[in-house]
């Protein structure tokens, strides 16, 4: 049972995820309520924005800390709000600021003659320092408390880019999948080319010949070399392998830095294997392995 526990552990550990995530959590300390927020989209690095209230600035380099460990990479804004559950303590009406307010207003208005407000209650409510909000300071378990809901609110994000992540590699298989079957198409046209190259070097050598007779030896040899410089036998093997390694990488951990590299291995022998292929319909198969790629390119951007 152990030893299934830990194979489960790898397993969910290894599976790729996307840098796209979304989670909430929310926790309840005595008369607070704790909301921690956390938004998550892909980045070259960890690019992380938090927003806390000015009490707890002390915890944000250890929230900061938990988040990357967790998270790794991305650009990731978390927000964390603490709110209070007993609104009779939350906010107080100061009586002798209002009662100054009102005995001020009256004065000036007798002394200047000018008629009161018709709304005097919503003008005082207006007026600055009416509403006394108590100072708040929290102990180290509210802080620890904190800690927990980032940590609930990782939990989710973390669960979110798994299932993003389950999406982006059936995706990505499939269009490396795609690549291969495009690949085995080149194969009949590329014995096609030999003989059209051949028959293109007899007609031009004749065209050149007064007597439309050539040294047949040195043709062979010409016809060799060009077959040899044209030959795309190293890029397609190459290319297949790149593509079995791509689907190997997929289950790693942090995989995505690691495709990148591979779709750009891919990209070149594509590139190569169109420049060499000097054949019409090889060319269109060429094209259409470019437009997977760069699918593909788009794709593994997202990934962890």
């Amino acid at each position: 049972m152990n030893n299934y526990r830990i194979f489960a552990h790898q397993f969910f550990f290894r599976m790729i995820r996307s840098m796209t995530g979304y989670g909430i959590a929310e926790n309840i300390y005595n008369t607070k309520k704790i909301t921690v927020e956390i938004k998550t989209l892909n980045s070259k690095q960890l690019d992380l924005i938090v927003k806390l209230p000015n009490e707890l600035r002390f915890a944000e380099l250890d929230f900061r800390n938990k988040v990357g460990a967790k998270l790794q990479r991305g650009k990731i804004d978390m927000v964390i709000t603490i709110t209070d559950t007993n609104l009779d303590q939350s906010n107080h009406i100061d009586g002798e600021v209002v009662a100054s307010y009102l005995r001020q207003i009256r004065q000036i208005s007798e002394q200047l003659n000018i008629a009161p407000s018709a709304d005097l209650a919503a003008l005082l409510f207006r007026m600055p320092g009416v509403f006394n909000i108590p100072e708040q300071s929290y102990d180290e378990d509210f802080v620890a408390k904190v800690g927990e809901t980032i940590d609930q609110a990782l939990d989710i994000v973390d669960g979110f880019r798994i299932k993003e992540g389950a999406t982006l590699k059936k995706d990505l298989l499939h269009r490396v999948e795609l690549i291969v079957g495009l690949l085995d198409q080149v194969e009949p046209y590329e014995k096609l080319r030999h003989e059209t190259i051949k028959q293109r070097l007899t007609k031009n050598l004749s065209e050149l010949t007064t007597d439309g007779q050539y040294d047949e030896n040195r043709f062979e040899a010409e016809l060799i070399y060009y077959l040899e410089k044209l030959d795309i036998t190293e890029e397609k093997v190459r290319l297949r392998q790149h593509c079995n390694y791509f689907n190997e990488s997929c289950d790693e951990d942090q995989a995505g830095k690691k495709l990148g590299f591979i779709s750009q291995e891919m990209g070149r022998e594509i590139n190569t294997l169109g420049s060499k292929a000097n054949e019409v319909n090889i060319q269109k198969i060429v094209v259409k392995m470019k437009d997977e790629l760069e699918k593909i390119k788009e794709q593994v951007c997202n990934i962890l």
